[in-house]
This record gives structure tokens, sequence and C-alpha cells, in this order.
């Protein structure tokens, strides 16, 4: 990474300005303002999100904005209604309120004496999310976005559910939230009222995974936010960034496809992080790239930004499995629409164990059986790999032994796919309710297996998302199981192999009971999007090294820990993954404020009692400066019976180590097909 500290704008930074929405409440925002937009109106970016830009965020605010700033733009960091210093209680993700005050937000921008009236807007994850949405209601001063590892999908492509299968995710974001939600605001921004606003927060915003799993089917409660619903609603030209290690990269699919405006989409090998500081690597220079992107839509230069393919994405190459790499070795391939003339379906038969040549027909009908031990997923990664964590699918050869596999012969030339892979099954199953995971792996001549991309299906949800139905015992249903978009090579010698299993914990929650799955062959195939090389991918444009502004100055305090750890207690036949996300102790230089944060999460199950699933989660939040002295834990547990989930959630909120607010939660959910 390489810190840029002279600009071609000298700026200045307004620590906080409140922005009055048109119900009265106050939105909190931190401006970077070039001093010749006092003369001369700019362009402005706002970032809106729930995160804290006093504190939490202004590391990352400081990268980003001011090296933006430095180069003629107004960036403008909102607190979300409800979070940082900012009126309110924020509720839920995505409501119409969020985006209302988005609405009003950039109104004010678009008003300000040092804008010109062109505002973009940009975000990761929330702050992507609510890009889409916000653009899609049209206010007329925005008028271009930059979204990032974020969906236009609320119920299929998000960390609630996938396939209908209720993922792990669904709790681990539930419990960020948790915690985000239950910060006070800082005394130094908003005075004397910060205690009373705290408490409005610990008392009103609620326990979000209630919610969530309250709504386990699709219904008006995702879809009202879901641009999916309505991509024309969408006016303003989109840039749709993600990462193959990302759990959101399938939108940027979609949104090229869909969309009736301007767009372009971009996919690294990245997990969830901007990808000037993208892990797994190469790391690029995105800021370079937003501002050829802001320059084009908001300055009306000529950058050359849309004479470049439609979509840039990284050709992964084949490596070993591991639970983390420094970089993905490939090359950047480009497309100049979306879908791609230059990209062609294979199928690919599902034999005796084997998989078939592409083109091929189905010559084997035979029935297979599979009941997956409950282990298969132990080794599966996280839903979305925030690389912090060891958190990437490691060897799937010990997953591969609880499930029903299918091996190509090795390969006799180089294989390169990029798009979305699919597998139609013919299977029966002996219960009601069931789910599949499926995965394609690269196996490499020494028997190694690298999974390349996985898809879960509920299978009551195998017609509807929005009209589950269960399963009639041993009737044979066709299926299709997508697989999450990807881009790879395999190399010739290799051997390409599909898993099937009927559990894939804790990535997805069990069914309420034993399956045993059966697959017929005969109507069983796997369809790749084989794209062969191109030379005009060599003469794509190179993108630049990373940059960035200078980084805020912390002190070390207390020292960070992050690991994954399996446990296996064969005395009593539990295993449990332990998730360690400790950032330790730090201070803030600038403002003073010293600050803990620690997370941790465990996922169990005893034996073969799919009633035995268990998760936990922990966090401990705290903030110290002068005599401002606070800490909220939260702790959260869900478990499961057949018919129910069952939540068990404490709040605890102290000052000066004295508990001032607490709250426990149990809640009982039935399952809905689940």
């Amino acid at each position: 990474m390489h810190t840029i500290t002279s600009f071609p704008y000298e700026i200045r930074v307004i620590e906080n300005t409140f922005i009055t929405l048109s119900d009265g409440a106050r939105l909190a925002a931190r401006i970077w303002l070039p001093l010749a937009a006092e003369r001369e109106p700019m362009p402005a970016i706002m970032e809106y999100i729930p995160y804290r830009k006093r504190d939490l965020t202004r590391a990352r605010d400081a990268n980003n904005h001011a090296y933006l700033a430095g180069h003629g733009y107004v960036c403008v960091r909102v607190d979300m209604r409800g979070s940082g210093d900012s009126d309110g209680v924020v509720v839920d993700e995505y409501t119409r309120q969020e985006q209302e005050d988005g609405v009003d937000a950039i109104a004010w921008i678009a008003e300000q004496p040092w804008c010109d009236g062109n505002v973009g807007m940009m975000g990761i994850s929330w702050g992507g999310f609510n890009s889409l949405q916000v653009a899609a209601r049209q206010p007329p001063a925005l008028k271009a976005i930059i979204n990032m590892c974020s969906s236009d999908d609320l119920y299929a492509d998000n960390m609630h559910y996938m396939g209908g299968c209720l993922l792990g995710d669904n709790l681990s974001e539930a419990t960020v939230m948790f915690a985000f939600n239950s910060l006070p605001p800082d005394p130094e921004i908003v005075g004397d009222r910060w205690r009373d606003m705290w408490f409005e927060r610990l008392e009103g915003s609620g326990l979000w995974l209630d919610t969530w799993l309250s709504h386990q089917r699709r219904s008006e409660y995702w879809t009202a936010s879901s641009v999916c619903e309505n991509y024309a609603a969408i006016q303003c030209p989109v840039f749709a960034i993600g990462g193959w290690a990302d759990g959101f990269t399938n939108a940027i699919f979609r949104l090229l496809e869909h969309l009736e405006v301007p767009r372009k989409g971009l996919i690294g090998p990245w997990g969830h992080k901007f990808p000037h500081q993208g892990i797994p690597g190469p790391a690029i220079g995105f800021l370079q790239e937003a501002l050829r992107w802001w320059d084009h839509w908001l300055k009306d230069r000529d950058t050359g930004v849309m004479d470049e393919p439609m979509l840039r994405a990284w050709m992964q190459d084949s490596v070993s499995p591991d639970t983390a790499y420094a970089e993905r070795p490939g090359r950047w391939i480009g497309e100049d629409a979306w879908p791609s003339a230059h990209i062609e379906e294979h199928g690919y038969p599902l034999g005796l164990y084997t998989l078939g040549a592409s083109g091929e027909k189905n010559t084997i009908d035979k029935a297979l059986t599979v009941q997956s031990p409950l282990s298969v997923g132990m080794f599966a990664g996280k839903w979305c790999s925030y690389a912090a964590t060891p958190d990437l699918p490691g060897d799937q050869r010990e997953e591969d032994g609880g499930s029903l596999v299918f091996w190509s012969q090795p390969l006799e030339e180089p294989l390169e796919i990029a798009g979305m892979p699919c597998v139609n099954l013919e299977l029966s199953v002996d219960r009601p309710q069931a789910m599949i995971a499926v995965r394609l792996s690269d196996v490499a001549p020494d028997g190694k297996a690298t999974r390349v991309t996985y898809g879960l299906l509920n299978l009551s949800h195998r017609d509807s998302d929005e009209n589950p139905q269960p399963l009639e015992p041993h009737r044979r249903y066709r299926v299709r199981v997508p697989l999450n978009g990807t881009a790879q090579r395999f190399p010739a010698g290799h051997r390409l192999r599909v898993s099937l299993s009927t559990s894939y914990w804790p990535l997805a929650w069990f069914p309420p009971e034993p399956v045993l799955m059966t697959v017929y062959t005969g109507n069983s195939r796997l369809w790749l999007p084989v794209r062969p090389p191109r030379d005009a991918d060599e003469r794509l444009r190179p993108l630049a090294e990373p940059e960035q502004a200078p980084a805020v100055e912390t002190t070390r305090l207390e020292p960070s820990e992050h690991n994954w750890l399996l446990h296996r207690d064969l005395a009593n036949k539990e295993s449990t993954l332990e998730v360690i996300n400790d950032q330790g102790g730090y201070r803030i230089d600038e403002i003073g404020t010293e600050i803990r944060r620690s997370t941790r999460e465990w996922y169990s199950f005893m034996k073969d009692d799919f009633t035995s699933a268990r998760g936990e989660t922990y966090t401990q939040r705290a903030f110290t400066r002068d005599d401002w002295n606070i800490e909220v834990i939260t702790r959260t547990v869900l478990t499961c019976t057949a018919t129910d989930f069952l939540i068990h959630a404490q709040l605890d909120a102290y000052e000066d180590d004295r508990r001032v607010y607490s709250q426990n939660w149990d809640r009982a959910i039935a399952r809905d097909n689940v």
C-alpha cells in the first residue's frame, strides 16, 4: 500500500456537523472539505452507514475520504439514524426510514454552498446496499453510485438465507448489529444528552435475530427493499464491485444483466474488503479507479472509464487448499457485455461416482445414496470471508468423506470457467424436510482438493421461496442447485469433483431430522460456464498499485487475536467450531478515545443429534476517555428442537464499572419448512 501525503487540493476536516431531516431528526456527519470548494463549489460523495464515524470507522474513513477530497470532492460520511452520533434508534436493516433519510441527506448536501449540486454515493457492505436502495428512490442530485460487496436481493442472496437454508451468518450478523446498536453517542459531539440517547437505543433497538428468524420464507419483508424487484427504478450509473471470497458477488452478474443504465462490474479475488485493502490479493488501486468513475459522471471529464469492458474479473489459477491466502495467482479478464457471447454452457453427466466429459450423454442410471455425518461443513469456512481470520475453506478431502462424490478423468487440457455453474439433480429423500449442499472442487494430482464454489438448496424451496412445500418421502424430484459465481482455471492433469451432502454445518443450519438422500444419475448433470482464453484479455489496461491517504495514528494497548479453532470432545461426542475475533485494545490518539472490541462465536453439535445444533456468540465493546467510561456486553444463544428455533439473548450495559442496564430475551419461533 502506497500512502499519499500530497494532493492537488488542500483540505480541512469538519469533525461533526448535523444534517436536519424533514421530520426534524438530525444525522451526524463528518466532512472532508477541499478549501477550494469554499470559493468554487465541487461535487460531493456521501457514505451512509451505521458503524460510527467518530471512532470505529475513523481509520478507514480517513484513508478513503481524505484521498478523494484531496482530488477535488467534498466527502461526507454520515451516521445513520440511531447510530454513532445521530438522533434516534435503528430498529432493523434497510428500512424505508433509512432510505428516506438518505434521500434527505443527499438533498441537504446538494444545497450546501460548497457543493455544485452533483452528488455521488458509495459504500461497502451496508453502504453498498443502501447506495442501490437510495438510487432506486431517484433523488435528483444523485448522479452515480459505487456499490461494493452488497446485494440486490435481501432474501436469496444475503447473509440470512441461501437457497432457502438458514445461514449461520444470520446469527453472526445479528450479533454484530446487537453490539453496534447498543453503543452510545460520543459526549464530545452530542453533549449531556448522550446518556438519554444511549438508554433510548438500549431499550428500543430490539433483538434483530428474532425479526429475521420470523421471516423464513421470501415475503414482502425481504422484497420491499430488494432492488431486483424493479431494476428500472435505478436511473443513475452503477459501478458494482466485489470479490470471489465475498458472499455477495452473484449480485454483480444480475445488476450487469438487468440494469438499464450505464454500468460496470469489477470482481477481484478479495473477501469483504475495499479492493485497495483486498485479501486475498492482489489488491488494486481502487481509489484511482473510483476517481476515474467520479470524474466521468460528476465532473463530465472523459477518463475513458466507459470505453473499457463492462466486466473485469480475476481469473483465478489453481492453488492448494488453505484457510487463508495472502495472494491468489491469476490474471484479469474482460467482457464487453453480460451475459457474454464468449461463454458457453457445457454439461457434464453424473455417472457411477464419475463425472463424464463435456457433451457426453448420461448413459448410466444408478441410484446412489448419501446420509452425511453432521461434521460435514466444519471445514467449509465462512459464508462471507472478512479476511480477519483463517475463514476460507480448507482441504475438501475431510468433507468429501461424508459426501457423495463424482470425479472426472484427469483433464487433457486446461479448462477455464467464468460465471455461475449449476447442478441439475434427480433425487428423492426419506423425510419431508431436507437440504442439499453441492460443492465443486479442483483436485490436484496429489489428491488435495480445493473448493472452487458451492451452492445450497432447502428442498422444500425447490419450486418457490415464497411458498415452500414439504417433500413427499421417496418421491423423485428434479431440482436445480445454482452454485456461486466464480472464475477459475483448472490445469491439465487435474480433476473436477462434485460433492453432495445432506448437511453443511455451521455454514447452514441442520434439517430437523436425519435424511437419507438418493440421487439418480440418469438425469443429473453439472453445468459449467466455459470461457476459452481470449487475446483481448492481454490488452486490458493495467490497474495501478493501491494508494490511500495517511492512516489515523493509534496506540496499541492490548494485543489482538484472530483464529478459528475446531474442538472435538471424544468423551462427550461433541464437536465445536470456535471463532475468535478479538481486536484487542487501542487508543485513537487525535481524539483520546480508548476502545476495546472482542467477539467470540461457538457452533457445536452432539454426535448425530440434529436437534443438538447450538450457536453462541459473545461481544464486548468498551469506550474510555477522561471521565467517560462505558462498556456493553451481549450474549446470544440459538438452539432448536425439531419444530422450533429457540433464542436466548442478554444485553448488559455498564458505566464506570456499574451495571446500568440489563435485558434478557427468550423466544421460540416455529420452523417454517427449514
